[in-house]
């Protein structure tokens, strides 16, 4: 498998723009009508090497797909020897190998194995980040968040999730994926998540997105459906406070008419 970064002569956490801008330096100086015809099958490979770091969904699948097939070990058989240390009880890298069988078999397209292992290990008690490398660790918990949600296990996949913004805040890695990871995790919050947790778990839920911080509306929306869980579980004084922190975030939010109800009578 050709390395695409390798062709364009980027690093691997090269922006967009940095992509675009070798793509151009490199076509100019190769393109068959001014390098000749012998340049035409390596101006091809410029140009799907192009296409492909250019777009954020192309790229991570090949980042994804490059990393498996280099994981390969010259007939060395990795996944035999992972499993091998991974289920001996004695091995002093037993707990590594086990996290590092979880994020080879993500990245060599046996999700449902390596979802099986987690929740076995315990999953969210499980410390990934203990045993992976710090972009091991990140690549497998984004990866893992998506395969959580398509098997409806939504509160592990935000958790996940919001792990990983935290993280990517303090020290950025993804970078040209960091937009996406807070998409797909602002449309597993308005989607799926409600249904499937308690009001004292979407309280805290709330509070974990209000902690990473997002726009004033965003954290508008967030406090009153936080209100709202707090009126459920009977504490109108804090719904009413709450609601009231939602309104400085966004004056243009209303209340339903049962917090309204509340909120009239916390006032009087």
């Amino acid at each position: 498998m050709d390395n695409q970064y390798k062709i364009l002569g980027v690093d691997e956490g090269a922006s967009i723009a940095e992509i675009k801008r070798a793509f151009r330096e490199k076509a100019k100086q190769h393109h068959p009508d001014i390098a000749g015809e012998n340049a035409r099958e390596y101006m091809q490979k410029l140009l799907a090497a192009y296409e492909i770091l250019s777009n954020r969904q192309l790229r991570f699948d090949y980042d994804r797909a490059y990393r498996a097939a280099s994981g390969r070990r010259h007939g060395f058989n990795y996944r035999d020897y992972l499993y091998e240390q991974a289920a001996d009880p004695d091995s002093k890298f037993r707990e590594r190998a086990q996290a590092e069988l979880i994020i080879f078999e993500l990245l060599n397209f046996e999700e449902d194995a390596a979802i099986r292992m987690w929740l076995d290990l315990g999953g969210m008690n499980f410390p990934l980040a203990k045993y992976l490398d710090r972009e091991d660790w990140m690549d497998c918990s984004f990866i893992l968040a998506e395969e959580l949600e398509k098997r409806n296990l939504y509160y592990e996949a935000f958790s996940l999730l919001t792990a990983l913004i935290r993280e990517e805040r303090r020290l950025p890695y993804f970078r040209h994926f960091a937009q996406d990871v807070e998409i797909s995790l602002k449309e597993l919050v308005r989607m799926k998540l409600r249904p499937v947790v308690d009001d004292e778990t979407w309280i805290e839920c709330m509070q974990e997105l209000l902690d990473l911080g997002f726009s004033a509306h965003e954290e508008g929306r967030w406090l009153k459906s936080q209100a709202e869980a707090l009126v459920n579980i009977g504490d109108t004084a804090a719904a009413a406070a709450v609601f009231r922190a939602a309104r400085k975030r966004d004056p243009s939010i209303t209340a339903s008419a049962r917090l309204k109800k509340v909120i009239s009578k916390e006032c009087n």
